[in-house]
């Protein structure tokens, strides 16, 4: 190969020179859309990132709020377990209780004993048993128990006459209802019956005077009766009544005719002469 074979053709396009900037070649309008792809591949870059920012942020608030609901559930459960404990000892309680109420019924907490007594209720006071029932109270059905039932007159509704055992509660909780003895309005102090004459309207003046009206009808002939009562009633005044001297006549014409005959009989008895 010469020297000649080296050389480059002078119609072939000869590669720039080494060390000479490249960017010389390219124009505005390259420039520009090469920008303007760099800047939508970032906006795409950050939509997607805002797009996984919003995912992630529900993500946290769901597992937030979930955590929230579980924290509170379990301290809901773990205050109801206590409370189901607490129940469950002062439940056992009672009996102790009941017989410390029957010993100062018959007056035996008496010194040290009813000292022990009374620090024993206020300590289970303090974990909220609260007792109930006494002579007086209206009667309760949620919460008394009735044992005797009875009448008397002084009492406006069913009253607890009587407490055989007392009720506890812890809180809103019923622990026992109370044994009570349950006393009744008697039916001579009950309520008297509404007067239902005096509630209904009156009638009207007519009205009350109809019936009134429909006998007196009944009572008084018709127009018809009436003139028919009259023709008769005047018939009769128009007849003459006989006088006394008629009748003395008819009489005496009744006793000659008589007379007559018998005097023809008589004479038609003799023979003629």
């Amino acid at each position: 190969m010469t020297d000649e074979d080296n050389k480059p053709n002078e119609g072939e396009a000869q590669p720039p020179p080494e060390g000479e900037d490249a960017s010389e070649d390219l124009t505005v309008d390259d420039i520009l859309a090469a920008a303007s792809d760099d800047g939508q591949a970032a906006d795409d870059a950050v939509a997607v990132l805002q797009s996984t920012l919003e995912e992630r942020t529900r993500d946290l608030q769901r597992i937030t709020a979930e955590f929230q609901n579980y924290r509170k559930r379990v301290e809901r459960d773990k205050s109801r377990a206590g409370e189901l404990a607490t129940a469950a000892v002062l439940q056992s309680l009672l009996p102790v209780l009941d017989d410390l109420d029957r010993a100062r019924d018959h007056g035996d907490l008496n010194g040290p004993f009813g000292s022990v007594a009374e620090q024993l209720a206020g300590a289970l006071a303090k974990h909220g048993l609260e007792a109930f029932g006494a002579k007086g109270d209206p009667f309760d059905p949620q919460v008394h128990e009735a044992v005797a039932h009875m009448q008397m007159p002084d009492v406006d509704g069913p009253t607890c006459i009587d407490v055989m055992r007392s009720g506890y509660r812890l809180g809103d909780k019923l622990l026992r209802p109370a044994l009570v003895a349950v006393a009744e309005p008697s039916e001579e102090t009950a309520a008297p019956e509404p007067d239902v004459a005096a509630d209904e309207p009156e009638a009207p003046a007519d009205a009350a005077d109809e019936p009134a009206k429909a006998e007196q009808a009944e009572d008084e002939p018709s127009n018809d009766e009436a003139a028919e009562g009259s023709e008769a009633d005047r018939a009769e005044a128009a007849e003459p009544e006989p006088s006394e001297d008629g009748a003395e006549a008819e009489a005496v014409d009744a006793d000659g005719t008589a007379e007559a005959g018998e005097t023809d009989g008589g004479d038609e008895g003799q023979p003629k002469q």
